[in-house]
């Protein structure tokens, strides 16, 4: 077979495999993106910040000292939130994480301690995938933590939004989020604007939730495009 017809095949199953991809990408960006929106920032954004945690029990949620769950079947965690840590374990990692001061954080493999950049590494992604995971278990409870800015948006239908962006803090500063509320201000779904996204204004959704042996009321799953996020086995204690 001659250069110029291998190459040509090459190409060929480049662009088979490439331009669906192409595609559906283009789709999804007309269809979704939308620019970020502006709104009312100072009091108004806070009333309504404070209507939601209301809806939502914020007190529950601050009393509970423990939280466990698994996050789409995948990792498992037990955060906790009085003594800022939490333990996170995958295939067959685990990490103690010490969420205060990360370089008290341990790592082990079978059991076995890990040791310098070894650890370092292993510490580093249980504190990503924590970063990611929890914010999916409780990201509503997170809308006045420190470096995060408010705004009130006004929706079609009389909807009101709550737009929140992390100026600091995470795995990635800068990201907002746009909180879909319903009449009584419970969170049913949120659009995002973030930096692992090519697509700005995405959607996932918000409205599957359990009350808790704490009363903490937490999210089990999330739709958003043609997946699931699974937030599953969670328990809570005082």
């Amino acid at each position: 077979m001659s250069a110029k017809k291998t190459l040509k095949i090459i190409g060929g199953i480049l662009v088979f495999l490439t331009l669906p991809s192409l595609l559906l990408f283009g789709f999804l960006y007309f269809k979704y993106d939308e620019d970020l929106p502006q709104g009312i920032s100072g009091e108004q954004a806070d009333v309504v910040a404070q209507k939601m945690l209301e809806a939502l029990d914020y007190k529950a949620f601050e009393d509970t000292a423990v939280i466990e769950w698994t996050f789409k079947g995948r990792r498992h965690y037990k955060w906790n939130k009085e003594k800022h840590t939490c333990a996170v374990e995958w295939e067959d990692y685990k990490v103690v994480l010490d969420l205060r001061h990360h370089e008290k954080s341990k790592a082990f493999v079978h059991g076995f301690t890990l040791e310098s950049e070894l650890a370092k590494k292993y510490i580093a992604k249980a504190l990503k995938y924590y970063n990611n995971d929890s914010f999916w278990l409780a990201a509503p409870y997170k809308v006045f933590d420190p470096g995060t800015e408010r705004q009130k948006i006004d929706l079609p239908h009389d909807q009101t939004g709550l737009l929140v962006t992390y100026t600091s803090g995470g795995t990635t500063p800068g990201d907002s989020y746009l909180w879909l509320l319903d009449e009584n201000y419970n969170p049913t779904a949120f659009k995002m604007w973030v930096s692992i996204l090519p697509i700005d204004g995405l959607e996932a959704s918000w409205n599957d939730w359990t009350t808790t042996e704490t009363g903490a009321i937490l999210p089990t799953f999330h739709k958003f495009l043609i997946f699931g996020i699974q937030n599953s086995y969670i328990k809570t204690s005082f």
